[in-house]
């Protein structure tokens, strides 16, 4: 027979598209009494019953879909149906001299090849048809359970609104050009009105909760503040939608965990769950109690992939205590080098642990009291080479590029060595003093850096104070590091109003270039003297004619942690003076519009705030 690869379509004809959604016959939800108007090709349209359909139809339409479309993909020649195969009964493979002779449904004149075709095109018709016209309701799904119960206040409706407009305003095109203009930036103050929303407790609407949760799930800023209005319900929701699994990770997704105190529910969920719903749970369970967590981590500890006993040790910075020693000092045996060195990081930062001991012997080894002529001063002898046992204890032997071996190994010998053991070391002296001493050699950079390090990973506020040094020197000549960055994580170590307050002197002494990342780091709203201090150096810097889109990134800031009380002495700035001569032509234009956009911000600030209180 010859191959049938694009035949004549009848009128009424399925695709096989039609496939994986029809009903084939007698699968569930095709109807038996199904009947069909079938056109042939080449004939009239016959209203036919069950009865007139011709035998070969009939016995095709008891063939699968995925059968007739593979026949009629591959040709009745060299694919035919099952049912027209000659396996079945003798009048089904003698249906050609009777079938395919015409009559109701057939083609008269044709050739048996052409008539095999046809009979195959009708029986994907009547498949067809049975599918829209006899199809019957699937088996309802199971219902999901009962949205949990929020107990939360509601918004007022004044801040419902608002809700709505900054969601709304979210999704919609940003402005073009570049030039921001005047009006206040929403998408900016959304994390802002979350934080306050959760900070007077109150509950998101049920029907903004699918727009909160995009929001969330295109940024990841929102998301801590996000999913905590959200509240029990959103992560409810989030369980219904797989868009929105990201809600279910960490503490956030611990409301649909099992209740902490019940070992068996717990046990089931860290042997059968998810792996975000077995991070969730070890967060929950460490959170309430610390040696629980260790237990049911060491259960399966050994059968787990590389990634997730990272994850899961990585956890134990929560709550980190000596009691975590023994299985931190265990893994860093762990076949995996990333886990190693988390275990080693952690561990040092347990000053009695012992591997801080050891690390604490290697250091001392290294840096000693020395003298520069007749004055003290601080001598270094690095590593000559990285053993074993240092590797074990998280050493990474191999250096990254531009770096040298053995200041490389002495870095890290020093950062996971107690801060405690140098007061000693030099004779009595304080984190300052000790700061203070010459480094011989050209250590100085390298030893310094590392001590930053592990100010920052043991949270020592002494050596952070050390380290940064006063405000008012320029950070080339600070005694720690230049490194803004690095002098940020040192900053974080201070109390908030300390922290802000070094941030408003470095300031006044030094402008606004440098201080970015500094201002970064700084409790919000910006306490008094850091707010003036910010709004001071920017009229300065206007004053003096400088380029205004170099301080673009700090107006930002200054627009969402500003104090919104500070509105009002900002409105002289607003306007336009004469430009010097020497400055960037139009920047008094651009000063204007930034300082006018950030008014009508912190305005817009106290609307919200004011929406927001719970006495409105």
């Amino acid at each position: 027979m010859p191959r049938t690869t694009t035949p004549t379509t009848p009128t009424t004809t399925a695709s096989a598209t039609d496939g994986p959604t029809g009903a084939p016959t007698g699968a569930p939800g095709a109807h038996p009494a199904a009947a069909a108007s079938i056109d042939v090709p080449g004939a009239h349209r016959a209203a036919t019953t069950h009865t007139d359909v011709p035998a070969p139809t009939r016995l095709l339409a008891a063939t699968s879909w995925e059968e007739l479309v593979t026949s009629a993909l591959l040709g009745t020649d060299r694919r035919p149906p099952a049912a027209a195969s000659g396996t079945g009964p003798k009048d089904v493979a003698e249906s050609g001299a009777n079938g395919f002779s015409g009559g109701a449904g057939g083609v008269p004149g044709r050739a048996g090849p052409d008539r095999a075709a046809a009979a195959l095109l009708n029986a994907a018709a009547l498949h067809t048809v049975r599918r829209r016209a006899g199809l019957l309701p699937a088996p309802a799904a199971p219902r999901p359970d009962p949205a949990p119960a929020d107990p939360r206040p509601p918004l007022p409706e004044a801040a419902r609104s608002r809700l709505n407009r900054l969601l709304a305003d979210r999704a919609a095109p940003s402005g073009s050009g570049g030039r921001r203009g005047t009006a206040p930036d929403l998408t900016e103050l959304i994390p802002q009105w979350l934080a306050t929303a959760n900070l007077h407790g109150y509950r998101a609407p049920d029907a903004a909760l699918p727009a909160l949760l995009d929001a969330a799930r295109a940024r990841t800023d929102l998301r801590p503040h996000a999913l905590a209005f959200a509240g029990p319900r959103g992560l409810w929701l989030a369980g219904l939608n797989p868009e929105w699994k990201f809600a279910l990770r960490g503490a956030s997704g611990r409301s649909l965990l099992p209740d902490v105190t019940d070992p068996e529910a717990v046990h089931q969920l860290w042997e059968e769950g998810l792996f975000a719903e077995r991070v969730a749970l070890l967060a929950a369970v460490r959170a309430h109690e610390a040696g629980a967590a260790r237990v049911l981590l060491a259960t399966t500890w050994a059968g787990e992939r590389a990634e997730d006993r990272l994850m899961f040790v990585d956890s134990l910075r929560s709550g980190l205590s000596d009691a975590d020693e023994d299985f931190l000092e265990q893994a860093l045996a762990d076949r995996s080098r990333n886990v190693r060195a988390t275990a080693a990081e952690l561990l040092s930062a347990l000053p009695e642990s012992a591997l801080a001991r050891r690390m604490a012997a290697r250091a001392l080894s290294c840096v000693s009291p020395g003298l520069t002529g007749t004055d003290p001063s601080v001598a270094v002898e690095a590593p000559h080479e990285c053993d074993a046992a240092m590797q074990r204890d998280g050493v990474v032997a191999l250096p990254p590029s531009g770096r040298g071996e053995r200041s490389w190994w002495l870095g890290q010998l020093v950062e996971a060595s107690p801060l405690a053991i140098w007061p000693e070391r030099f004779g009595g002296r304080d984190a300052r003093e000790i700061v203070a001493l010459p480094v011989a050699d050209g250590w100085s950079e390298e030893l310094h850096a590392a001590w930053c390090r592990a100010a920052v990973r043991q949270r020592d506020p002494e050596w952070a104070r050390a380290l940064l040094g006063t405000p008012s020197t320029p950070p080339s000549n600070s005694p720690g590091t230049a490194s803004l960055a690095e002098r940020s994580k040192l900053l974080v170590v201070l109390p908030a109003a300390e922290r802000a307050g070094w941030v408003a002197e470095f300031i006044a002494a030094h402008g606004l270039s440098e201080a970015f990342q500094l201002l970064g780091v700084c409790p919000t709203p910006w306490a008094e003297p850091l707010g003036r201090s910010v709004v001071d150096a920017l009229e300065i810097a206007r004053d003096a004619g400088s380029y205004p889109w170099s301080f673009s990134g700090v107006m930002g800031l200054a627009e969402r942690c500003l104090n919104p009380a500070e509105a009002g002495h900002l409105e002289v700035l607003t306007t336009t003076p004469d430009e010097p001569a020497d400055a960037s032509p139009g920047a008094n234009g651009y000063w204007s519009e930034a300082f006018q956009r950030l008014v009508s911000t912190l305005r817009l600030r106290a609307e919200m705030d004011a929406e927001l209180a719970p006495d409105r």
